[in-house]
């Protein structure tokens, strides 16, 4: 086996199907695996999986019930992987034509590789302004010490070895942990290569509340991570640049109104102060030059 795409899904009947037919449709020269580690779902995603055993390519679903969460179901799926070389879907997201092969011929050579993120296919006008270029022409950077690059769990591509040499995904956290886990590995002195012929089309949040919560929560754990890697660097001014983002939210509603893009910064400001008090540092603000 030359890879292994782990799919980490709680609760995905609504979007499974789509991700499963674009993986049925792959084509790659070399021997692959699609394994789909169910988190303990109470709908009927399983039995959509079944229904895809000997369409999708050596398709197995693997039981990761025993603990909620993103990143358990991650290093369970990956424990079961056939092959040392391991690539992660999300179950709501779509693999393009030629994902599989563009991310296992990356993987020969490289240990830790991120895919392209689409935002057009998958997401009406609206649903694409409050997100629509992170990793779309490259690698995300962080705008904050450790200013290190980063890549969304979906499309990660990584030796299993490598994996375990970095002990995981944190299951102690509830987001960013795909951030937290390219943080450390780079910290092990591996590079994270970005490879443009793998792309995914991403789907954003649909409903208002969906967006408000991807904000707060984003907001409020870059906060955490902001503490646990900056080191004795910091970010100038923080809460000056915190109040001024207030007043240009409030100028902003004042002209514009309400938006997909509004919302996501209205819930990213709560966030930073849910950051602040419930990690005891100063918000992780972005600062624009």
């Amino acid at each position: 086996m030359k890879l292994s795409v782990v799919i980490p899904c709680y609760n995905g009947a609504a979007t499974i199907g789509a991700q499963l037919d674009a993986l049925a449709a792959q084509e790659w020269d070399e021997p692959w695996e699609v394994l789909v580690a169910d988190n303990g779902s109470t709908d009927n995603t399983r039995e959509i999986v079944e229904q895809y055993v000997g369409y999708v390519p050596n398709l197995r679903l693997v039981d990761a019930s025993a603990r909620k969460g993103t990143s358990y179901a991650r290093n369970t799926g990956i424990v079961a992987a056939r092959s040392d070389s391991v690539a992660f879907l999300d179950a709501d997201d779509v693999a393009a034509p030629g994902w599989v092969a563009a991310i296992g011929r990356a993987m020969q050579r490289h240990n830790f590789v991120a895919s392209r993120f689409d935002y057009t296919r998958l997401n009406t006008a609206p649903q694409q302004k409050y997100i629509q270029k992170n990793q779309s022409d490259g690698l995300q950077k962080l705008w904050y010490p450790p200013y290190a690059y980063h890549t969304g769990g979906c499309g990660l591509g990584i030796t299993k070895k490598l994996h375990e040499r970095v002990g995981g995904f944190d299951e102690t956290l509830p987001r960013l942990h795909d951030t937290d886990y390219c943080l450390r590995v780079q910290a092990l002195g591996e590079k994270l290569y970005f490879v443009p012929e793998a792309l995914v089309y991403i789907r954003n949040r649909s409903s208002l509340r969906g967006v408000f919560f991807q904000g707060r929560t984003w907001a409020k754990y870059n906060t955490l991570l902001y503490k646990r890697y900056r080191g004795e660097q910091r970010i100038k001014r923080p809460w000056s640049v915190y109040w001024r983002d207030w007043y240009l939210l409030a100028k902003s509603l004042v002209r514009r109104g309400i938006s997909s893009e509004w919302i996501f910064r209205f819930g990213w400001q709560i966030g930073l102060m849910q950051g602040v008090l419930a990690f005891r540092s100063a918000p992780a603000v972005v600062v624009r030059k």
